[in-house]
């Protein structure tokens, strides 16, 4: 772009200046737009809902939307019109009363009543759906406790020997209807799977649920969504869909008891962890261990994560996890256990047998 030859300086450098920040503008809108196209996918996306709770968010999405869109490009034409009108009065005959135009107006705010009515109905019909209003009663019921900085998972059944804990895992059958019940063991945290449900305060002393009914196998990740403390943002959630069948064989396995020691190393593993600090805070059902303050760990190792997806589940990052838990993430409750180095490696080692 440039200005006319035959303009001032000063007006060339306004208007130099007026065209790399409307390019600048320009820039940032299509970046805006691609970043929102990137988004679509993946297994934190909220654009890509996978249940029948995040498909009614999608749909109040999609219609505000469209329709604050049409209305914002509807709204620039008239001011356009408005604005051309005016200075064509003003130049002819002067300014006079218009009733046609106050007949718009009024028409206009009719609409835009109408408009908002219609959004706080829509979004009063989604949010029944996520909180599963009118259902019938659930095919699955699961306790989600947060913690700082970690989801303890509890699978509830009318019969107690089917129940069982898990951690930092949610896993769901496919077109099966789950009552996710939430509530904190300590402070304000917010449970978000952004392509199952929507956000959800999980309150001290107060319970919430929500309703998901997913309908597509796959990965996705949860996350808390409200800041909670130093290692908020690394406390996510594993959330796997499968098919009725393999949700029913994980969770058959699930509710068997830990393996037992395969070898002289591991049963020293085993040994390690009953006499150390380990057994006070965590539990492995089929042992005498029976702590409560850190996450069951009768399957560990069929988990793909350590630390609410803070670390891959490997043997190496699970040696590091034992020997230095406040590198990877500072703050957690987890206390160092001094081990002597053949302790250490027994101990890795029977960890990861417990599949």
């Amino acid at each position: 772009l440039q200005a006319h030859p035959g303009a001032p300086p000063r007006r060339q450098r306004r208007f130099g200046a007026e065209s790399t920040a409307a390019m600048k503008r320009c820039v940032v809108f299509v970046a805006l737009i691609v970043f929102a196209l990137s988004a679509q996918g993946g297994v934190q996306s909220m654009l890509s809902p996978a249940s029948d709770q995040s498909d009614a968010i999608d749909r109040v999405w999609q219609i505000m939307v469209w329709a604050c869109s049409t209305l914002y490009l509807f709204v620039l034409g008239v001011l356009a019109w408005a604005i051309w009108r005016r200075r064509r009065a003003l130049a002819s005959e002067g300014a006079r009363h218009d009733p046609m135009l106050s007949r718009a107006l009024a028409a206009w705010a009719v609409l835009v009543v109408g408009l908002l009515t219609w959004f706080v109905a829509i979004s009063f019909l989604a949010d029944r759906r996520l909180h599963g209003a009118g259902s019938e009663a659930p095919d699955l019921d699961v306790r989600i406790t947060a913690r700082q900085w970690w989801w303890q998972v509890e699978y509830l059944d009318h019969d107690v020997s089917r129940r069982f804990t898990t951690a930092n895992e949610l896993r769901l059958p496919r077109d099966r209807t789950a009552r996710i019940e939430l509530r904190s063991g300590d402070v304000i945290h917010s449970f978000w799977v952004p392509a199952l449900s929507g956000k959800e305060d999980l309150v001290p002393g107060h319970t919430n649920a929500v309703w998901i009914t997913p309908r597509r196998v796959g990965e996705f990740r949860g996350q808390c969504a409200e800041f909670c403390g130093l290692q908020h943002a690394k406390m996510a959630l594993d959330v796997q869909v499968a098919e009725l069948p393999q949700f029913d064989a994980w969770r058959a396995r699930q509710l068997e008891p830990a393996s037992s020691p395969s070898s002289e190393r591991t049963l020293r593993g085993a040994e390690v962890f009953a006499r150390s600090a380990c057994g006070n805070c965590h539990t492995i059902r089929g042992t005498p261990s029976g702590g409560r303050t850190g996450p069951d760990l009768p399957h560990l190792a069929s988990r793909r994560t350590l630390a609410a997806g803070s670390l891959p589940m490997q043997r190496d990052a699970l040696a590091r996890w034992i020997a230095d838990p406040q590198h990877p993430k500072p703050g957690n409750l987890m206390p160092a256990v001094p081990l002597a180095r053949e302790d250490a490696d027994a101990l890795v080692d029977y960890l990861m047998e417990l599949r």
